[in-house]
C-alpha cells in the first residue's frame, strides 16, 4: 500500500501509544538483553497539575533517556508518578465546594473533607498523566505511584502495585524523631494568612509592588538628649543638633507594636552616646508605652536611612537573628489569619510585664508567646487597617519625623500656592519587594510559631560528601556551587503545615507526669509512634494503668488535663484508670510535601519492604529537573536517602533552567507569551515539540521556545518522511529488498559506501552526546545527517544508480538505502518516537516495534576512506558552484559551461566517476580545460582542482554591483545603529537582559549578511 503524502500526526499518535502500551512496551525490564538496570524517578508533578512547557521540557530529555537505554537492552524502569501538593489540591477541593454551593472545610469537619480530595483526586487527579502519555512520555505506568498511596482513605489501599507511601514517610518521621534528627520548637517561618499555615521559601514569590517608608522618632527614656553629629567623606561636620529621640525608617509601622529593641551598627558614632540606653516605642495608650534598650549589631548599614534599625524578632528574619544574637523578646502580634492578635490579657498588663523584661528579668519564649502587645483599640483588626492608625496615631502625637515640602525623598509636585518650606511627615513612596503566597496571592508574614523541623545540620554531612568527592555529579558544574552554598549555610528544615491534606505527624499529646516544686508543670508529654500498637505500648510505659480517651484537640481535653494535674500534685496518679481518665490528642498538622517527595526513589520502589524492584532499580541513574529545586527537593532526596538507608539516590543530576519564550522572556500570563505544549502538540505534533525540546537543552544554556523553531522541526520531520515515500516510489521497501545487518551489505558504488560511514559517524556521535547528557549535539547531529547527508546529498546521488540500467548497483543502492533509512528511524526514534514508529511499521514486516529496536553498535570500522574522499570531493564541487551561482544571482535552471584549469588525478578520477551526477545537480553544461581562466570568469574551489564559470555573457555585471552596493549601504547604517546601541554603556546596563541580548543576536546576523556582500563584491571584482 501506498503511503500517504504526510505523516498525519493528530491521528497516528493515539493509536501508536495505544500500541505501545497494550504490547506493554514501557514495562520495567521490557527489551533487557543485559543484566545493567538504567532507572529514572519522574520529578512528580502536582496531582492538580496541567502539563506546561517546563513539565514538555523535563519530560522529553527524561524519554530520551529511557527510550535510548530501553534500545540498548537496559533493564529499565521511568518511575511515574504524581505528588499530593498539599495547598494545591485544598484549595482546589474548597474551591469545588464552594462552586458547587456544599459545606466548606470547616463545616464537614476533617475526616469528611478528606473524603472529599480522594473524591477528588479519583476524578481529575489523573489529568496530567493522560497529557504526559500526549506528549509520547513511555513511563511504566502499571507502576504510577502516588505520595498519599496507603494513607487513610485511599481507595487503591492494598491493590496490586500501589507502593504505600503512607507507611514510609511515616516509619522514617518516627525513626528520625527517635534519634533526635527531628524536634519541635518554635521559629521564624513564613506565614500564609489565607491558607493559614507556614510554607516554603519556594512558595513564596517575591514581586516588586509600590510602597511607603515611614520615618518615626523614638524618644529617649527620661527625657534624655545627645549630641547627634553628621560629617562628609571627608569627616567634616555637616550637622549637628541635640536630639531627645533616635529615628527609624520602616516600611510595617504595624509591627512597631513588637519590638524588642533598636539597633545601630557597632562603628556608627552618631548614635554611641545612647547605646545601651532606653528608648520609647512611639505608639499606644501613653501611659503604658514601652521602653526598649538600643543595642549594637553588625546588621544595621550606618549608610542607609537612619543607620537604626527597630528590631521586631517575631515578624521579620533578619531582625529574628539580631534578636537571637542579643537576647531581645521576641513579641508576636498576629494571629493566623493576619490579624492583630485579641487574646491575651488587657494592654496594660500585657506592657506592664514587657517592661520588666525590658529591664532584665529572665523569660522563656512559652512566656513571650502568651503576651499580647497589642493596644485593646486594635486588637481584632486586619494588619493594613492597624497599619494605617498606627500612622495616624504616631503622627498625631507628633512623633513622625517632618521634613519640607520639596524634599526629592516625598516625590511630590508642589502646585503654585505650596511651600516648599512647610512641614511634612517624611514618608517616602518607594517600590518594595513584597512576598506573596504563590497560590493565596496574599501578602506573606513572618510568624514565630511552634512547628516540626529536621535538625538539617546533623544530616548534611553525607549529602555535601557524596557531591564534593564525586560520588554524585552536578550538571552543569554550576550547580554545585548553588549546592555547597545551600548545604553549608543551611537552616532548620519546617516540615509541618498546617493543613489537612497530607501525611499526619504521627504524634500524640498527653499531660506530663512531671512536677516541679511541688506543683504538675505545665507542659506536655509526647509520644511519636509509627501505628495505633506502638502508641498504646508507649503510653502504657509512660502511664502505667491508664485509662485512655482520644480526643480531637488539645482545647477539648482542658478539664481533663485539670483534674489529671491535680491528681499528680495530690499523690493519686495511681488512681489514673480507676475513673480518672487520661486525654490524648493527635497533632493536627501535616508533613511538609518536601518531605514526601523527599523520600521518592526509595518509596516508590516498595520500600521498607526490601523488594525485588528496591534491589534492582536503587540507587537511580539519573535525576533530571529543574535548577529552582535543587535545594528544595535533589538536596532534601540526597540527605533522606543517605539518613534512611544510607546510599545516595542517584550518581547524576542534571538541572535545567526555566523554558522561556523565543526573546528570553519568563512566561507569563500576564505577558500573554505564554506557550500551551499541548496547543503545540495539536497543530504541530509531538515531535516537533520534542526535537525542539531536544535540540536547545544545552548544558546549562538559556532554553528559548519560539513556534517558528517549532514549525523548523515539523518540516525535518516532514523530510524524513518525503524521503521514505522517495524510496518506496523507488521499490526500496518491497520484498525483493532484503533487510540486511550492516555487515552483510557489501556495495561498491562510492555513494553507497559514503553514506554507510556517515551513518556510522553520527551513530557514535549521538552516543557520545547522550552519554553527556548534550541532548542538543546529539539532535543537531542527527538533523544534519538525516536533513543534510541523507534526504539532501545521498538521495539525489543515488538517482542515477536507482534509475540506470545497470541490475547490479540498482540492487546494492536498494538494500543500502533501506538499511539507511531504516538506521535513521532507530537513532530518531528517542527523540521523535511517533513518526519514527509510524515508518517503521508502514516499510515492511518487523520483527518487533521500534521502540524495542536494537540500539546499533557499529562505529569507524564502516567508514571507507576512499569513498569518503571521493564522495565529499563531488560535494564540495557541487557545493561551491552553488554557491557562486546563488551569489552572482546565475538563473536557477540555466546550465552554464565550467573551465579547468588544473586537476589533480584523484580529482579526475572523482570527475570521471560522477560527472553526470555534477553537471546535473550544478548545473553545468560542459568541462573544459583551459590554460588560464578568461576575464569575467569566477573561480570554484576544490580540494586538488581549480575550476571557473565565465559569466560575462549571463549576467549584468554593472548592475549587480550596483544593487549589492545598494544593499550595502542600507545595511551599514542598521549596523551603525546597533553598535550604536551595544556601545553605550547606559543601555547595556539599563535596559532588560533580553533586549540586549535580542540586540546582540541582531548585530550578528547583520556582520554576518555584510560579510556575504563583500563575498559577494569580490567575486564581481575578480571578474570585472
Amino acid at each position: 500500500m501506498a503511503m500517504e503524502k504526510t505523516f498525519n500526526a493528530a491521528e497516528a499518535e493515539a493509536r501508536i501509544y495505544e500500541a505501545w502500551e497494550q504490547a506493554g512496551a514501557f514495562k520495567a525490564g521490557a527489551n533487557k538483553s543485559r543484566d545493567e538496570s538504567f532507572t529514572i524517578m519522574i520529578p512528580p508533578p502536582n496531582v492538580t497539575g496541567a502539563l506546561h512547557v517546563g513539565h514538555a521540557f523535563n519530560n522529553t530529555l527524561q524519554d530520551i533517556l529511557i527510550r535510548w537505554h530501553r534500545m540498548r537492552g537496559f533493564d529499565t524502569l521511568w518511575q511515574p508518578g504524581q505528588d499530593h501538593a498539599g495547598i494545591a489540591t485544598q484549595m482546589q477541593v474548597e474551591k469545588m465546594l464552594m462552586l458547587t454551593q456544599q459545606p466548606g472545610r470547616r463545616e464537614l469537619g476533617r475526616e469528611k473533607f478528606l473524603e472529599k480530595v480522594w473524591e477528588w483526586k479519583g476524578e481529575y487527579g489523573g489529568t496530567i498523566v493522560e497529557q504526559l502519555k500526549r506528549l509520547g512520555s513511555s513511563c511504566d505506568w502499571s507502576r504510577n505511584a502516588f505520595t498519599m498511596a496507603g494513607a487513610a482513605g485511599d481507595p487503591r489501599t492494598g491493590h496490586e502495585n500501589s507502593a504505600n507511601f503512607h507507611d514510609a514517610v511515616i516509619k522514617v518521621f518516627v525513626d528520625m524523631y527517635e534519634k533526635g534528627l527531628i524536634y519541635r520548637g518554635k521559629r521564624l517561618v513564613n506565614w500564609d494568612p489565607h491558607f493559614e499555615t507556614a510554607i516554603s521559601d519556594l512558595e513564596v514569590e517575591n514581586i516588586e509592588t509600590p510602597g511607603h517608608m515611614w520615618h518615626f522618632k523614638y524618644p529617649l527614656a527620661g527625657g534624655e538628649t545627645y549630641t547627634y553629629v553628621e560629617r562628609d567623606e571627608d569627616g567634616t561636620i555637616v550637622l549637628e543638633e541635640e536630639r531627645d529621640y533616635i529615628s527609624i525608617a520602616t516600611t510595617r509601622p504595624e509591627t512597631m507594636l513588637g519590638d524588642g529593641a533598636v539597633a545601630v551598627n557597632p562603628s556608627d558614632e552618631r548614635y554611641a552616646p545612647i547605646v545601651g540606653k532606653l528608648c520609647e516605642i512611639p505608639v499606644g495608650p501613653k501611659e503604658h508605652r514601652r521602653q526598649i534598650p538600643i543595642i549594637t549589631d553588625e546588621y544595621p548599614d550606618p549608610d542607609f536611612g537612619s543607620g537604626a534599625v527597630k528590631i521586631t524578632g517575631a515578624h521579620d528574619f533578619n531582625d529574628n537573628m539580631v534578636a537571637k544574637r542579643g537576647g531581645i523578646p521576641m513579641y508576636r502580634l498576629m494571629d493566623t489569619k493576619g490579624a492583630m492578635r485579641a487574646d491575651g490579657a488587657p494592654y496594660a498588663e500585657a506592657a506592664g510585664l514587657a517592661q520588666e523584661y525590658a529591664h532584665g528579668r529572665d523569660f522563656t519564649e512559652n512566656e513571650i508567646d502568651a503576651i499580647n502587645l497589642v493596644p485593646d483599640h486594635l486588637r481584632g483588626l486586619d494588619r493594613f487597617e492597624a497599619r494605617t492608625k498606627v500612622v495616624e496615631e504616631i503622627t498625631a502625637d507628633g512623633l513622625a519625623v517632618m521634613t519640607r515640602a520639596d524634599d526629592p525623598r516625598l516625590g511630590n509636585k508642589l502646585g503654585e500656592d505650596d511651600d516648599p518650606a512647610a512641614l511634612v511627615p517624611l514618608v517616602e513612596s518607594k517600590p518594595i519587594m513584597q512576598p506573596f503566597g504563590d497560590r493565596s496571592k496574599v501578602v506573606i508574614e513572618p510568624m514565630f510559631t511552634d512547628q516540626w523541623f529536621v535538625d538539617a545540620e546533623k544530616v548534611v554531612g553525607p549529602a555535601l560528601d557524596a557531591v564534593k568527592d564525586g560520588t554524585v555529579k552536578i550538571i552543569p558544574e554550576s550547580g554545585e556551587k548553588t549546592y555547597y552554598h545551600w548545604l553549608e549555610n543551611i537552616e532548620p528544615w519546617c516540615i509541618s503545615r498546617q493543613l489537612w491534606w497530607g501525611h499526619q505527624i504521627p504524634v500524640w499529646y498527653g499531660p506530663s507526669l512531671r512536677t516541679e516544686n511541688g506543683k504538675a508543670k505545665d507542659e506536655l508529654a509526647f509520644f511519636c509512634a509509627a501505628n495505633e500498637e506502638e502508641l498504646f505500648d508507649k503510653l502504657a510505659e509512660y502511664y502505667g494503668k491508664v485509662g485512655i480517651v482520644s480526643v480531637g484537640s488539645r482545647s477539648e481535653a482542658d478539664e481533663m488535663i485539670t483534674n489529671f494535674r491535680f491528681a499528680v500534685e495530690s499523690g493519686i496518679a495511681d488512681q489514673i484508670g480507676e475513673g480518672l481518665l487520661v486525654p490524648i490528642w493527635r497533632d493536627p498538622d501535616v508533613l511538609d510535601t518536601w518531605f514526601s517527595s523527599g523520600l521518592w526513589p526509595i518509596g516508590t520502589l516498595g520500600w521498607p519492604e526490601q523488594t525485588e524492584e528496591l534491589k534492582r532499580y536503587f540507587p537511580t541513574d539519573v535525576l533530571v529537573t529543574g535548577f529552582d529545586i535543587l535545594f528544595f527537593w535533589v538536596a532534601r532526596m540526597m540527605m533522606m536517602q543517605l539518613a534512611v538507608v544510607n546510599q545516595i539516590p542517584f550518581h547524576t543530576v542534571y538541572l535545567h533552567q526555566l523554558v522561556r519564550d523565543e526573546k528570553g522572556k519568563k512566561m507569563s500570563k500576564t505577558t500573554g507569551n505564554v506557550i500551551d505544549p499541548l496547543e503545540i502538540v495539536d497543530e504541530f505534533g509531538a515531535d516537533a515539540l520534542r526535537f525542539t525540546n531536544a535540540s536547545m537543552a544545552a548544558i546549562g544554556g538559556v532554553l528559548k521556545l519560539s513556534k517558528e523553531r517549532i514549525t523548523g522541526y515539523r518540516n525535518f520531520g516532514t523530510k524524513l518522511w518525503n524521503a521514505v515515500r522517495f524510496a518506496e516510489m523507488n521499490e526500496v521497501f518491497t520484498d525483493a529488498v532484503p533487510q540486511l545487518d550492516v555487515g552483510d551489505l557489501k556495495p561498491k558504488a562510492a555513494v553507497n559506501r559514503w553514506i554507510i560511514g556517515e551513518t556510522a559517524r553520527v551513530r557514535e556521535e549521538v552516543d557520545a552526546a547522550l552519554e553527556s547528557y548534550r541532548f542538543n549535539d546529539a539532535a543537531n547531529g542527527l538533523y544534519a545527517f538525516v536533513w543534510g547527508k541523507v534526504c539532501d546529498w545521498y538521495l539525489e546521488l543515488s538517482k542515477p544508480l536507482l534509475q540506470g540500467d545497470d541490475a547490479e548497483a540498482q540492487a546494492e543502492t536498494r538494500a543500502t538505502m533501506r538499511w539507511v533509512l531504516d538506521q535513521c528511524m532507530v537513532l530518531l526514534h528517542p527523540i521523535m518516537p511517533f513518526i519514527t514508529e509510524e515508518l517503521w511499521g508502514l516499510t515492511g514486516t518487523r520483527a518487533k516495534m521500534v521502540v524495542h529496536a536494537d540500539w546499533p553498535t557499529y562505529g569507524a570500522e564502516l567508514v571507507d576512506s576512499d569513498a569518503d574522499r571521493e564522495m565529499n570531493w563531488v560535494i564540495s564541487v557541487i557545493e561551491n558552484t552553488r554557491s557562486a551561482r546563488a551569489q552572482m544571482r546565475v538563473p536557477a535552471g540555466l546550465y552554464v559551461p565550467m573551465l579547468v584549469t588544473e586537476i589533480d588525478a584523484h580529482g579526475q578520477a572523482a570527475w570521471d566517476r560522477n560527472e553526470a551526477l555534477i553537471k546535473r545537480l550544478a548545473r553545468i553544461d560542459s568541462l573544459t580545460k583551459a590554460e588560464e581562466l578568461p576575464k569575467g570568469t569566477i573561480s570554484i574551489a576544490a580540494p586538488g582542482a581549480s575550476f571557473g564559470l565565465p559569466l560575462a555573457d549571463i549576467i549584468d555585471i554593472g548592475a549587480e554591483k550596483e544593487r549589492l552596493e545598494k544593499a550595502k549601504g542600507k545595511l551599514a547604517k542598521e549596523l551603525g545603529g546597533l553598535r550604536g546601541r551595544l556601545d553605550n554603556p547606559k543601555f547595556v546596563a539599563s535596559a532588560p537582559e533580553e533586549v540586549v541580548a535580542e540586540a546582540k543576536a541582531n548585530l550578528a546576523a547583520r556582520e554576518e549578511e555584510e560579510a556575504k556582500l563583500n563575498e559577494a563584491l569580490a567575486r564581481l571584482a575578480e571578474i570585472a
